[in-house]
Parts: C-alpha cells; structure tokens; sequence
C-alpha cells in the first residue's frame, strides 16, 4: 500500500500492536466456536465502536499495520455480520473504500452511544439465537455507561472495553477534587455511570494538622470498575484487565474483557498471559 499525502493515519505504539493481536486472536477463537456444526444454530456478528480508518502506522517500524476493522474481515472462519461505526466522516469514509461494498459489512457515521442502542444491540437478541463481540474503544471519556450495561444485561455480548485511566487522571481524577470542573465531572460520570466513583477514588483521612485526601492509585480504580462490570452491568465473567502502557512504561489505559461463559473467561485469560508480563518498547 502506498501512503496517500492526502491522508493522515494514526501513529500506533507497541502496545497499540498488541492490543490489536489480543483482539484478534479472541476473535479467531470466538468465531471458530459460533462456526462449529454444534452451534450452527448460532448467527454471531462482530461490532466495532470507533473502528477509525482501518490502518495505522507503527511507530516501530513506520510500516502499515491494520486496524481492528480489518483485522476482523480476515477471521476465519468468518462472522456473519460486521458494524463499524465512528463519529468522524473522514475516517468511515476511508474506511469504507478499503473494505469495498460487502453485503455483510455495514457502515456508521455518527455517535455510538446511540447508534449501538438504537440500530445494533436490537439485531443481537438472545431468543433470536444471535451472539455478538463488540469492541469498545475510545479515544477518551467519549462512552456512556448505559452501552456497557446494556451490552452485559442483554447476556448475548462478548465485550473488549477500553478502560481510559489516563484520560480519567488528567481530567477528573486530580488529586483536589475540588478544582475540578463541572464539565469534566459529567464526563466521567457518564462513563461510570453515576458518582460512585469518588468513593474510590478519594479516601479523607485525619492528620495532625487537619484532614487529608488521599487518592487512589489506578489498580484500585480498574479494580472497583471491573466490579462494577460484574454486580451493576450482569457480565459474569470479567478477568483482571491488561494493562497497556506507553514509551516510558506508564499505563496508558486497561484493557477489558466482559463475557457470560467460562470458555470464554478461559480463551482470553490464556491469551492475556502471553502480554502481561511484557515491558514498554
């Protein structure tokens, strides 16, 4: 492929790369049980939420590397369906003239806050024997709990959850609450889900020259919200998340995975072992 000077494409890390390995590998594993004789009662599609232009860049080598909409159009044996959605025209656009026209591929150009409640999660019901895995990856805060819970309520949904600690840090989880602005606020409020997430976040303990408040580290905050995944959105199965990380080896954000079965809380824990341990490059 050559590069167009037209267009620009996002710049991936290392971890960046291995995200898109772990999807896919789950991806593979996913589609091969839902294609077996045994499930043939089974109609599984693939859902990604901010599927972008479906290539980037690495920054390792500067080569061309596929994004997870591709990525998941080479899963054999394949899905039935694919929904990619993003809010920037540009991006499905390009997007959409790498794929080509497929009858099995649709197209979304708007917020997937709503296009996935309205136009998608109702194509995934469970008495209509339809399974879905869904991607959920966002640039930052720009996900509403209502998609989350709705995705683990429905008991059809195998979810990949991009869990923005860093963005949270920079624009909520300060350490004087009380400066944070109300905006911001209701950024992560929708998000989570409610406020619940000050309780974690901050603890007021007494000192010899007044009070104090402590805030948490970001395993304590991954750790309240995969609890949360499981007591308030219904996934049953929620493994600790894969910590991603930048240059310097700071985590960036945590990679969720949510399902209903153990088969699939013992696929992904199998393939998370073989990243975990891994330094930044």
């Amino acid at each position: 492929m050559v590069k167009s000077p037209k267009l620009e494409f996002d710049t991936i890390g290392y971890w960046s790369e291995i995200k898109l390995e772990v999807i896919k590998r789950y991806a593979t594993a996913y589609s091969t049980i839902f294609s077996s004789p045994r499930q043939g009662q089974f109609y599984h599609i693939y859902i990604d939420a901010f599927a972008g232009r479906g290539i980037n860049i690495s920054r390792k080598t500067g080569e061309f590397v596929k994004g997870s909409p591709l990525n998941a159009l080479e899963v054999e044996p394949p899905f039935k369906e694919f929904h990619f959605i993003d809010i920037d025209g540009t991006k499905i656009s390009v997007l959409k003239d790498l794929v080509g026209h497929r009858p099995d591929v649709h197209f979304y150009h708007g917020d997937c806050n709503n296009i996935l409640l309205k136009e998608i999660f109702p194509r995934v019901k469970y008495e209509d024997y339809r399974r879905g895995l869904c991607l959920l990856d966002p640039y930052g805060l720009h996900l509403n709990w209502e998609v989350i819970e709705t995705a683990g309520q429905m008991n059809t949904i195998d979810m990949f959850l991009n869990f923005p600690v860093m963005d949270m840090n920079r624009n909520a989880l300060w350490r004087n609450p009380e400066k944070v602005t109300k905006d911001r606020i209701a950024r992560m409020n929708a998000y989570w889900g409610d406020e619940s997430w000050r309780d974690i976040a901050y603890k007021v303990r007494p000192t010899l020259f007044g009070w104090d408040v402590e805030k948490a580290g970001n395993e304590a905050i991954a750790e309240a919200f995969r609890e949360r995944l499981v007591n308030v959105a219904n996934f049953k199965r929620v493994p600790p998340p894969l910590p991603m990380r930048n240059r310097r080896g700071a985590i960036v954000y945590y990679l969720f995975f949510a399902a209903q079965k153990i088969v699939s809380e013992n696929i992904i824990e199998s393939i998370f072992r073989k990243y975990q341990n891994r330094g930044a490059r």
